[in-house]
């Protein structure tokens, strides 16, 4: 794929890249009412205790705001360091967050980010317009610009790409062609970079195991908000990819993830928010930020048979194997 080097400055890529905005700030916003049309509270949870040894936040959304107080960057950082999280992974999945992400990261040491053209992104782009009828580029555009921005400083990762069926339906052949075609140019473009993948996966685990398999995975190949039971667990490690936890493994209902990790153990493993979505136990549909990683690692660890301790350093570990970052 074609691309240049990234210049400091993002918004100048590409003509019309989206404006310039403050990576201090995000620009996005999570809805005030849930899926049931039921208002949410959006009161931010209390800080938990801390982690005995620090991990990193693998994949969280900066460029969206929640909450009853809007938190700065800065605000989400400082409350992830004191339970413990020392580093965080943020991810741009449409165009304007891709372009403020690689904006902020190349600014902000302390963390990290990764770009790519969301599954259900890549469905809008190939029809041409947004839910709300506005024009969108071509997909193989979009794609172009991901190219250049993830080749920027700060960046660590392809991300997030794969298939979604469950909001881009499968009868719709050309939105899910998209899907394939936006997948399968991640994956060649991790592999050009030597950088890791990672992977949406909503409703679609064979076909994604079928793309990855027939394009040949990245070395280095994670299922973000891994949401699959025991033996695609085992399918997946067995290939040798890694599973990304989310606070979706301490939901009640959730018995299958807490039997991949049974299954898996901690070798693979990393842990995640996908904040400000999949809030953990007992705060599910409230804001979520990297400082609520404690309540996912005390299941993680308990679904391991491990101590939280041990269940800390293994994660870390892994997450320094797949991304080099952070090494202290």
């Amino acid at each position: 794929m074609p691309g240049a080097e990234t210049p400091r400055d993002p918004s100048s890529a590409t003509p019309d890249a989206p404006a310039s905005s403050d990576p201090s700030r995000p620009v996005h916003a999570r809805a005030d009412v849930d899926r049931a049309g039921s208002r949410r509270d959006r009161s931010w949870p209390p800080v938990p205790d801390a982690l005995p040894l620090p991990v990193v936040d693998n994949h969280c959304h900066l460029d969206f705001a929640d909450g009853d107080v809007e938190l700065s960057v800065d605000d989400h950082v400082q409350r992830a360091r004191a339970a413990g999280i020392d580093a965080m992974i943020t991810i741009g999945s449409n165009r304007e967050a891709a372009f403020w992400t690689a904006e902020l990261v190349a600014r902000d040491d302390r963390l990290r980010g990764g770009v790519a053209v969301h599954p259900n992104e890549a469905a809008l782009h190939a029809r041409g317009h947004d839910h709300e009828g506005r024009p969108l580029i071509p997909l193989d555009e979009a794609i172009a610009e991901i190219d250049r921005l993830v080749r920027g400083p700060g960046m660590v990762v392809v991300g997030e790409t794969g298939l979604d069926v469950f909001r881009t339906s499968r009868r719709d052949e050309a939105a899910h062609a998209a899907q394939v075609s936006s997948f399968r140019a991640h994956i060649a473009l991790a592999k050009e970079l030597g950088l890791p993948l990672q992977i949406h996966d909503r409703d679609a685990h064979r076909e994604v195991l079928e793309v990855l398999d027939a394009d040949g995975a990245p070395e280095r190949t994670v299922f973000h908000c891994f949401s699959g039971d025991a033996e695609f667990a085992r399918a997946c490690v067995d290939r040798g990819f890694y599973l990304s936890f989310a606070g979706t493994v301490t939901f009640k209902n959730a018995l299958g993830l807490r039997d991949a990790l049974g299954e898996v153990g901690l070798g693979r493993v990393m842990v995640e928010t996908d904040a400000p979505f999949l809030t953990p136990s007992p705060y599910r549909g409230r804001p979520n930020s990297s400082y609520l990683i404690p309540l996912t690692m005390a299941q993680i660890a308990e679904s391991t048979a491990s101590g939280l301790e041990e269940a800390c350093a293994a994660v870390r570990a892994t997450t320094l194997e797949v991304y080099g970052w952070p090494a202290a």
